[in-house]
């Protein structure tokens, strides 16, 4: 049964961005940024399935089954506190700005240099993010079909490759509409059932850990500060949340997409928090990150776990499909046109980036091998975002003393300081490289720029 919906899902998916790309696809425009043209209820539902794809699913699954619920505050609160900033702050602007990705709003501040190491560092971190998504849903294919992961490993590989260069974000857009969907009904409909299984809430409460009670878990306060950070700092400046406000019909629609975004990601991670957690009391010895999976596989009636198996998957795949987007147009954009000034044919344009999505997945498919868990590779990816990109993107946007030189010294101490605290330290005391390579990487832009600026006002007094 549960098979079934899954490969229906599955199905439905390639019908859709098979529509879209023969009907809505005629040029780049249209496959990075759907033409400018997603309403502000499509908008909000792909901006909350792209962040809760694997990162939730299986990352945050992982994390609160070893955790618990009140650590799930920190590791969670991100999406909506950045969100709300976005709101006030940052919609209105991102959407005004005719540029299609980071790299090149950065560059009409800080310049080209700074335009081309700000599409490398999104290249690193993207391709760790999309690898992440075939994990995950390697691990979900594995629990429906019996396969080896390595098998839904490539199985998930070639769909979200696939589905990603048909459509373009067009199809994305849709599908994680049908998606956040389905997955918003089947767990509002199975919550109650699990809880009244266990006793209502206070009954799972009390049948946790001891540790699972508590407000951190069992982690240090600067430990459940470098799990916050990671993913509140990768959504201020994301380029996907910049590439779909740059999709929306106009800045208004982009305004009221972040609102629905708050709204949305709090209702969403609480029901993923709960549901985990039930699990947690029902299935104790499971493998954590398999947790939403194995619920919907065994906790809940065969037609709800099947619609929530099946809008799992569809959540990992069409996220990945974002992520390698993104990263394909800051290939195409910043690193083809940009860095090496190859100037690509109108007509050429569209097959370009679609090439890049397959160059990229492989690459991400590559890398997946070299991380022990989703949950690391997603803090290193979301740390390398963070400490990198977020300081120089929210500076092109709110400090106009900010300098090129102090952006491009941001960007390398940050990235450098995350590769280094990641895999050459070994992350010490336990602490995710953002705790350490954002504050450097800020101090460093502030530094560098007022010290930039010094020389200037002397002379202009003299």
């Amino acid at each position: 049964m549960h098979a079934l919906f899954v490969i229906a899902y599955l199905l439905l998916m390639v019908v859709v961005g098979l529509y879209f790309s023969r009907r809505k696809v005629h040029d780049d425009t249209d496959f990075i940024v759907a033409g400018r043209s997603l309403s502000t209820l499509v908008l909000t539902a792909t901006l909350l399935a792209t962040f809760v794809g694997s990162g939730s699913i299986v990352g945050g699954a992982s994390f609160v089954f070893q955790h618990g619920p009140g650590a799930a505050i920190f590791f969670f609160a991100g999406t909506p506190i950045a969100a709300l900033v976005v709101y006030f702050l940052l919609a209105r602007k991102m959407r005004r700005s005719r540029a299609t990705t980071i790299p090149a709003l950065i560059e009409a501040r800080f310049g080209p240099v700074a335009r081309s190491i700000a599409s490398l560092i999104i290249l690193l971190a993207y391709v760790g993010i999309v690898s992440y998504q075939f994990t995950g849903a390697g691990q979900a294919l594995n629990l429906v079909f019996g396969l080896p992961v390595w098998q839904g490993v490539v199985i998930a590989a070639l769909v979200m490759i696939g589905l990603a260069t048909m459509g373009g974000l067009v199809s994305v857009a849709y599908t994680d509409y049908l998606s956040a969907v389905i997955i918003f009904a089947s767990m509002l409909i199975a919550l109650p059932l699990v809880l009244t299984r266990l006793g209502g809430l206070d009954g799972m409460m009390e049948a946790l850990p001891a540790t699972h009670q508590t407000l951190l878990g069992g982690l240090s306060p600067w430990q459940a500060l470098s799990y916050f950070l990671p993913l509140f700092l990768l959504i201020l400046g994301d380029q996907n949340l910049f590439q779909r406000f740059a999709a929306a019909r106009d800045p208004q629609t982009a305004k009221k997409a972040a609102l629905g975004l708050v709204l949305a990601s709090i209702v969403c991670t609480s029901l993923i928090t709960l549901l985990v957690c039930a699990t947690r009391v029902m299935y104790p010895d499971i493998t954590p990150s398999t947790a939403m999976m194995t619920l919907a596989q065994q906790g809940v009636p065969s037609v709800i776990g099947g619609l929530l198996l099946a809008s799992i998957v569809a959540l990992l795949l069409t996220t990945g499909n974002s992520y390698l987007l993104s990263a394909s147009a800051s290939l195409t954009q910043d690193i083809v046109g940009g860095l090496f000034k190859i100037q690509v044919p109108a007509g050429k344009a569209l097959l370009l980036n679609r090439l890049a999505v397959v160059l990229l997945g492989l690459l991400a498919w590559v890398l997946g091998a070299f991380f022990p868990s989703v949950l690391a590779m997603q803090m290193y990816s979301y740390g390398m975002y963070g400490a990198a990109i977020t300081p120089v993107f929210l500076a092109a946007l709110l400090w106009p003393r900010a300098t090129p030189a102090g952006a491009l010294a941001a960007m390398l101490v940050g990235g450098g300081m995350t590769l280094v605290w990641e895999i050459a330290l070994g992350k010490p005391m336990g602490w995710n490289s953002v705790l350490v390579a954002m504050p450097l990487a800020a101090l460093t832009l502030i530094a560098v720029s007022l010290a930039g600026r010094r020389p200037a006002a002397v002379s202009s007094t003299a």
